[in-house]
């Protein structure tokens, strides 16, 4: 092949990708500027609603009839706002303690009840909701995922028109990685500006905003809290966050800079909301977990880091380089489930370890190399079967063997209600008689979290003075066994 001619390939190559950018170049619905998408609108809305029930049974609904119908009613009202109201908006409140709020492409928008907790007027939750459904009319994730798509053509061309790149372009395969995209600056400073309009458009207070970034990131700067809620994690702060909504704010006329506020009505809404972790969806007692819905215990191995999931729960060796892992199998017996594991590919069967468990090899098909050692389970409790398993590294697999073991064998049915009838704390309203700080607030009316906790969840400081009338929240309930 000549110089010349590869340069023209070169220079045919590059124009393609180029044509193909400039074809995907497409109008941005909320902001009117041109957007890179490889991905239509349908798309995006297929997208949307086949990773939904995934969300939904990874992290479940919140219990709630009355916060569903809340959410969805207040989400497709700020929505109707926006440059996209045609969208099929869903709004749901997830059961899940972290801070965090969450959208999918095509129009659903999820709120955790652990950032619900933390507002303390409609207003700063419609900010939140504005701010999400910023992100799907500017198509922010399928921008980011289009370019992610770009970045992976290579130098050859004739993948953009394989059947194979087609395919791809849909992302089907992308499912629960779209929700946990961590968005640019640029992204987020749109969305707060896009939250901005939406809430103003809606006919409220825009100066509740701002309040919303100021109370997460007291959490974040927080001693001995969750840490840094997942909303601030996965929605970076654009750079002086509370000071560029400020002066937008102060750019709005006179009759935008005011509206509606919803303290009150918002705060008796809470009333009962379960904070924090739910105990009934399982707890610990050291390094015992116990699960009162289903009635069953497991022992994890010392120092391991304990992870608790609606659909598994586990524990990591503190390098991270072993695991214990319990969850639910599909199959109606420990035989079938046995059968089904030892009938895999690349998984080779060992010696009863006693008490159903048996130990096994993971390696490679095409090479026949090892990957991991480790033991796996199957039992009966309650009519249903429980798969319990430990893995680590062939070079790791001796020092960890005997903990796994002890850990698997220990699960046990739980009968002693101590244990089982747990319920979880709750959030509470009070309306102050007098004028009191929230140190005074607690003496008089008790709380089953630090002072340091209510503060940001309030959003006063400790030492500030609250007037009478004002309705203050507190945390009561969830006192667990200790033993």
């Amino acid at each position: 092949m000549t110089i010349a001619k590869q340069q023209r390939m070169k220079w045919t190559r590059a124009a393609a990708i180029c044509l193909l950018v400039i074809a995907a170049c497409t109008m941005n619905p909320a902001t009117g500027e041109r957007q890179l998408t490889l991905m239509s609108e349908g798309q995006e809305i297929q997208m949307g609603a086949q990773t939904h029930p995934e969300v939904l049974a990874s992290f479940g609904a919140y219990d709630d009839p009355g916060w569903q119908a809340y959410i969805q009613e207040l989400g497709s009202k700020i929505a109707a706002t926006s440059e996209r109201p045609e969208l099929n908006w869903t709004f749901t409140v997830l059961d899940d303690p972290v801070v965090n709020a969450m959208a999918l492409p095509g129009g659903y928008i999820y709120v955790n009840r652990g950032i619900l907790a933390h507002f303390n007027s409609e207003a700063e939750l419609v900010s939140v909701l504005g701010h999400e459904i910023g992100h799907v009319t500017a198509r922010h994730s399928v921008e980011q995922m289009s370019r992610a798509q770009l970045a992976q053509l290579g130098l050859g061309v004739a993948a953009v028109a394989s059947e194979e790149f087609r395919q791809y372009a849909g992302l089907a395969s992308q499912g629960m990685n779209i929700l946990f995209l961590k968005f640019g600056r640029d992204d987020e400073n749109q969305s707060d500006t896009l939250g901005l309009r939406y809430m103003t458009r809606a006919g409220y207070d825009p100066y509740e905003m701002p309040k919303v970034f100021a109370t997460l990131n007291r959490a974040t700067r927080s001693q001995g809290l969750r840490g840094t809620p997942e909303w601030l994690s996965t929605h970076p702060d654009p750079g002086n966050r509370i000071e560029n909504i400020d002066a937008r704010i102060g750019r709005l006329s006179p009759e935008l800079q005011q509206g509606k506020v919803g303290r009150e009505s918002y705060l008796n809404r809470l009333i009962g909301m379960v904070f924090a972790d739910d105990p009934r969806q399982g707890y610990t007692i050291g390094q015992a977990y116990y699960h009162p819905e289903l009635a069953f215990k497991i022992d994890f191995p010392d120092q391991w880091q304990i992870i608790n999931q609606r659909q598994a729960v586990g524990a990591l060796s503190p390098k991270r380089d072993a695991a214990v892992v319990l969850t639910l199998s599909d199959k109606d017996s420990p035989h079938a489930a046995f059968e089904a594991f030892f009938g895999q590919q690349g998984i080779q069967r060992g010696p009863s370890r006693g008490h159903n468990i048996y130990s096994f090899r993971a390696y490679d098909t095409q090479t026949g190399e090892g990957r991991a050692e480790g033991l796996i389970g199957y039992l009966s409790h309650d009519g249903q079967v429980y798969q319990l398993m430990g893995y680590t590294g062939l070079d790791t697999w001796s020092g960890y063997a005997n903990a796994m073991h002890e850990s698997l064998t220990s699960f046990a049915k739980v009968t002693n209600r101590r244990y089982l009838d747990v319920s979880p704390a709750t959030i509470d309203v009070v309306t102050l008689p007098q004028s009191m700080n929230l140190t005074e607030f607690v003496r008089r009316y008790p709380s089953t979290v630090e002072v340091e906790q209510l503060a940001i969840i309030n959003g006063v400081n400790e030492d500030t003075v609250m007037d009478p009338g004002r309705l203050v929240k507190r945390v009561i309930g969830g006192v667990l066994p200790t033993r």
